[in-house]
């Protein structure tokens, strides 16, 4: 039972609210750290460092865009973190790039980021807050952390989608299951070695592919 609720701690981690002591801690509040390699912030309360993101998923960013972007087109990505999938994105040819940020010290990293990128446009805001101004997208990429609304996503996914429409998330499962619970989606296996965090440890990452 403890590994049990360990695993859906460290899923919920990346993929939405972080809980303990029946507390929920809201991850825009959060004051983060940036180094070189990784995106961090100090829980005080139990003197833990959470990550965020780390570089080690260069290679899972990398195959996530190319995803997204098989078709060209337009292209949503919620969440901006590191910057890393956002710039495979834009090695692809597509028309337009709409990023979803939430985090205030991220928005501007962001901003900066899109400064000379014309096809770029950032949202501030959570996904969900935003959702009635969004239009329809040739490919999407979701890779959120602190997330309130990711129980909506299954839900509101085909809604975003144009027809023949790709879209990946990032997942903490293993196996052929998502944690979003969304059907008809293949997995492509890829090694991986990350080094020791609070969000993923296992040595294979299942990327999901649904196609609408």
């Amino acid at each position: 039972m403890l590994l049990v609720q360990t695993r859906f701690i460290l899923i919920q981690l990346k993929h939405g609210l972080k809980r303990h002591n029946k507390i929920t801690i809201m991850y825009t509040s959060q004051i983060l750290s940036f180094s070189e390699n990784k995106i961090t912030y100090t829980d005080n309360d139990i003197d833990i460092d959470w990550e965020v993101m780390m570089d080690w998923e260069d290679p899972l960013m990398a195959a996530s865009a190319a995803y997204v972007c098989e078709g060209g087109g337009d292209v949503l990505e919620i969440g901006f973190g590191m910057g890393i999938s956002a710039t495979y994105i834009q090695s692809h040819t597509i028309n337009s790039h709409t990023i979803i940020e939430n985090h205030p010290q991220i928005i501007p990293k962001a901003r900066a980021w899109a400064a000379d990128k014309p096809n770029v446009t950032i949202i501030e805001g959570s996904w969900y807050g935003v959702k009635d101004t969004l239009s329809t997208y040739d490919g999407l990429f979701m890779d959120t952390y602190g997330d309130q609304d990711m129980d909506k996503f299954s839900t509101l996914l085909p809604l975003l989608m144009k027809v023949g429409g790709r879209a990946t998330w990032w997942n903490s499962m293993i196996g052929s299951e998502n944690f979003y619970g969304i059907s008809d989606v293949v997995y492509d296996i890829y090694e991986v070695s990350p080094p020791t965090n609070n969000y993923f440890n296992y040595s294979q990452y299942y990327l999901p592919k649904k196609q609408f």
